[in-house]
C-alpha cells in the first residue's frame, strides 16, 4: 500500500496498491522533490477513463517501471475532478507541448512545479507513434542530470505561455444581438447536418451550443437554429449514446453516427443534457423529449444519488475489465428473454442483428421513430409501445444481474450544482413536486455539510470522510444559478437568500477588481504557477459564464445592483472571445441574451396549492422563455416578502399575475385567462 490509500478520492485509492511510491498532490510531495532535487512526475486522470485504467495495467502495476519512478521522480497522482485547477494549469502546458490533450495526463514538471515535458497515455512498448513509458522515463531521468540548463529554459517558456493564455484582453465595442447572431453561422459551419451535432468522430455532447441556437431561434425567429438543436437530440436520443434501458445518457459517441458510445456515464453530462431536452420540449413540445428528460432523470434518481441526498459523480465504461460489456446484448440472449414474437418486434426496433452492430455485439439504437416503426410494422402505435415496456423491463432486470461498472461515488459541489438545477427546472416545467424534493435534499445536504464554518463552500465530500479542498469558481456559480431554480420551483424564500449569501462570498474570493471578470480559483488557494480565469466552455459551462448567468437571474430577482453591474463588466470583458471564437463560449453568449433582455419578470400573488395558481404556473413555464425571473407571493397578511419584485403585489380575490421589466410592471392579471391571454402577444 502507498499514501494513496488514505485518500478519500476512488481514482487516486484505485493506485493504492501500485508498486509505484505514489503521493497525494500536497506540501509533503512538493517539499520531497524540492529536497531530493528530483522533477516531479504528475499523473491526472479520473476514476471513469478507460485509458487511464489501461495505463495503470500496463505501466504503474509493473515493477520496472515502478522502479524508474521511484528512483529517478518524485510520483504525484491527483484526480482532476477534485482538483480541476491544476488539471486546467497543465492540461494548457501539454496541448502547449503536443497539440493535443486528454487523459491519463502524464506531466513532467521541475521542482517549483514548472511544466517542461509531457503527453498523454505512454504506451509500455514503442507503439502509436509514441515512445514507451519506461524509454521516456530513462531518457528524461538522463535529461535532468546532463541537460538541466535546457529543462529550465523550456520550464520558463512553457510557464509564461500558460500565464499568458490565462488572460483576458478587453475588446472595444458594444454589447448587442449582433454578437448572437454573428455566433450562429460559425456553429452551422461546425453542424453535422445528416446526424446532427458538431463536428466528425468522435462526437460529443454540445449542449450549452445547444442552448445558444435555441436562444437565436427565440430572438430571430431564426427557424435553421431550432432545426439544427432538433436534429441532433432526435439522432441522440435514438442512436447508442442513449441508455435505452436505464435511461441517460453515455459520455460521447466514438462515430459520427452516435451509435457507438465511449460508455462512461458523468453525472455533469446528464444534467445539462436534461435541461437541453427540457428546453427543447418547452420550444416544440415534442413528447419524445419529455421522455428523456424524465428517463435520464430517473436514472440519476435510482443510480447516482446517495441516501444521504446529493448525486454521485461517474459511472465507468468498463464492467469486469471490458469496455461496454454491461450494456451491450446478443441476438440470442434477446430472443431467450423475450420470447419469439416479442423478440422479433424488439430486435426490429432497436436494430439487433445475429452478427452485432459493434465487435461482434448489439448495441442499443432505434434508426426509426416509434410512430414510423409502427405503419412498418402494421401495428398500432400504442400497442407497440406497451410491447416495448414490456420487453424493456424484462431486459433492464435481465442487466441488472450482470456485474455493473464501477461508480465514483465522490459527492462535487459544483456537479450537485447542475443537477440541483436540471431536477429543479424540470419541477417547474413539467410540475412534478418530486423533482423539487429531489432537488432541495440534494441542496440541503451541500449546503449543510460541504459549507465550513465561514460560510465557504468546500469541492468535495465522500461517504465516512470529511468535506475538502476550497470550492472553486465554478462550484460557487452552478450551485448559486440552482438555488434560484430551486426558488422558481418551491417559491421558498431560503434559497434566494442563502444565494445571496454565496453570491456576496463569490465576489470576494474570486472577483478581479483590476480587470475584471471572476478567476478561477480564490485569493486564499494556494499559490501555483498560475491563475487563470477559465475562459473556455468544455463540457461544463466555464466559471464566469455560469458566473455571469447566476448573478443576472440572482440579480433581477434580488433587485441586487452590484450583481448586475459585476455581470455586465464581465461580458465586457469577454466581447472580443463572444465575437472572435463564439463556438468556444456558448455559455457567455447565453448570458448576453439574458443581459440583452427584454428580461420578463413575473410576480405571482396566489395560493400555491391552488388550482389556478398551478393553472397559471404551468402558463409561464410551459413555453420556452429562456428569459425571465418568476417569483410567488401567498395571499394573507405574513411579512413583508423578501424580493422587490413582490413589495405592493396583492390579489383582488383570484390568483393575480403581475408582468414587470425593470421592476416597471403592467397593469394586474386576474385570473388565469387573463394571463393566457397576455402571454398569446408576448
Amino acid at each position: 500500500m502507498n499514501r494513496l490509500i488514505h485518500e478519500t478520492s476512488p481514482y487516486l485509492r484505485q493506485h493504492a496498491n501500485n508498486p509505484v511510491d505514489w503521493y497525494p498532490w500536497g506540501p509533503e510531495a512538493l517539499a520531497r522533490a524540492r529536497e531530493l532535487d528530483r522533477p516531479i512526475f504528475l499523473s491526472i486522470g479520473y476514476s471513469a477513463c478507460h485509458w487511464c485504467h489501461v495505463m495503470e495495467r500496463e505501466s504503474f502495476e509493473d515493477p520496472e517501471t515502478a522502479r524508474l519512478l521511484n528512483e529517478h521522480f518524485v510520483s504525484i497522482k491527483v484526480d482532476r475532478e477534485e482538483r480541476p485547477d491544476l488539471d486546467q494549469i497543465y492540461m494548457t502546458a501539454v496541448q502547449l507541448l503536443t497539440g493535443q490533450g486528454g487523459w491519463p495526463m502524464s506531466m513532467f514538471l521541475t521542482p517549483d512545479l514548472r511544466p517542461f515535458y509531457g503527453g498523454t497515455y505512454f504506451p509500455p512498448r514503442d507503439a502509436y507513434g509514441r515512445p514507451s513509458f519506461k524509454r521516456l522515463l530513462q531518457a528524461l531521468a538522463d535529461a535532468w542530470q546532463k541537460q538541466r540548463e535546457q529543462i529550465n529554459a523550456q520550464a520558463g517558456q512553457v510557464t509564461e505561455h500558460v500565464q499568458k493564455l490565462g488572460e483576458l484582453i478587453p475588446v472595444a465595442g458594444g454589447l448587442d444581438e449582433s454578437l448572437i447572431r454573428h455566433a450562429v453561422p460559425a456553429l452551422r459551419e461546425a453542424f453535422d447536418p445528416v446526424h446532427g451535432g458538431f463536428g466528425s468522430a468522435p462526437k460529443f455532447p454540445h449542449p450549452l451550443e445547444n442552448g445558444l441556437l435555441l436562444r437565436a431561434w427565440r430572438r430571430f425567429g431564426d427557424d435553421d437554429a431550432l432545426a439544427m438543436v432538433r436534429r441532433t437530440l432526435d439522432h441522440m436520443a435514438m442512436g447508442g449514446i442513449y441508455d435505452h434501458l436505464g435511461g441517460g445518457f453515455h459520455r460521447y459517441s466514438t462515430d459520427e453516427r452516435w451509435l457507438v458510445p465511449h460508455f462512461e456515464k458523468m453525472l455533469y453530462d446528464n444534467a445539462l443534457l436534461a435541461v437541453s431536452y427540457l428546453d427543447a420540449f418547452q420550444a416544440t413540445g415534442e413528447p419524445l423529449y419529455r421522455e428523456i428528460v424524465q428517463e435520464t432523470l430517473a436514472y440519476v434518481r435510482r443510480e447516482m444519488t446517495s441516501p444521504e441526498g446529493p448525486f454521485y459523480s461517474t459511472q465507468d465504461a468498463d464492467s469486469e475489465g471490458v469496455e461496454g460489456k454491461f450494456f451491450v446484448w446478443s441476438a440470442a440472449e434477446i430472443d431467450r428473454l423475450l420470447g419469439q414474437a416479442h423478440a422479433e418486434v424488439f430486435r426490429e426496433v432497436y436494430g439487433v442483428t445475429p452478427e452485432g452492430n459493434w465487435e461482434g455485439h448489439n448495441i442499443l439504437n432505434r434508426a426509426r421513430t416509434f410512430e414510423q416503426t409502427a405503419r412498418l410494422l402494421r401495428m398500432p402505435e400504442v400497442e407497440l409501445r406497451r410491447l416495448l415496456d414490456e420487453a424493456r423491463q424484462k431486459l433492464f432486470e435481465a442487466r441488472g444481474q450482470r456485474v455493473p461498472p464501477g461508480r465514483d461515488d465522490k459527492v462535487l459541489t459544483a456537479w450537485n450544482g447542475l443537477m440541483i438545477d436540471a431536477f429543479a427546472r424540470a419541477a417547474a416545467v413539467l410540475a412534478v413536486p418530486e423533482y423539487a424534493d429531489i432537488a432541495t435534499r440534494a441542496a440541503d445536504f451541500v449546503l449543510s455539510r460541504m459549507r465550513s464554518g465561514d460560510g465557504r463552500l468546500l469541492r468535495t465530500w465522500k461517504a465516512s470522510s470529511e468535506p475538502k479542498l476550497n470550492a472553486y469558481l465554478e462550484d460557487y456559480a452552478f450551485l448559486i444559478g440552482a438555488l434560484v431554480s430551486l426558488y422558481e420551483a418551491t417559491f421558498k424564500p431560503r434559497w434566494i437568500v442563502t444565494a445571496q449569501q454565496l453570491a456576496d462570498v463569490m465576489i470576494d474570493q474570486f472577483w478581479d477588481s483590476a480587470e475584471g471578470g471572476f478567476f478561477y480559483t480564490g485569493r486564499d488557494h494556494e499559490a501555483l504557477i498560475a491563475r487563470t480565469k477559465d475562459p473556455h466552455d468544455s463540457s461544463i459551462p466555464s466559471g464566469n459564464s455560469a458566473a455571469t448567468m447566476a448573478l443576472l437571474r440572482l440579480g433581477k430577482l434580488a433587485g441586487k445592483a452590484e450583481y448586475l453591474e459585476k455581470a455586465e463588466a464581465t461580458l465586457r470583458l469577454f466581447r472580443g472571445l463572444m465575437e472572435g471564437r463564439p463556438s468556444g463560449v456558448a455559455g457567455m453568449l447565453a448570458a448576453l441574451d439574458f443581459y440583452l433582455g427584454p428580461v420578463q419578470e413575473f410576480a405571482v400573488v396566489g395560493d400555491p396549492a391552488a388550482a389556478d395558481t398551478r393553472q397559471v404556473l404551468a402558463l409561464v413555464f410551459g413555453a420556452y422563455r429562456p428569459n425571465k425571473v418568476v417569483a410567488l407571493r401567498a395571499p394573507g397578511p405574513e411579512a413583508e416578502p423578501i424580493l422587490p419584485l413582490l413589495h405592493d403585489k396583492k390579489a383582488t380575490g383570484a390568483v393575480t399575475t403581475y408582468i414587470c421589466q425593470n421592476f416597471t410592471c403592467q397593469a394586474p392579471l386576474v385570473g388565469v385567462e387573463a394571463l393566457e391571454a397576455a402571454l398569446a402577444t408576448c
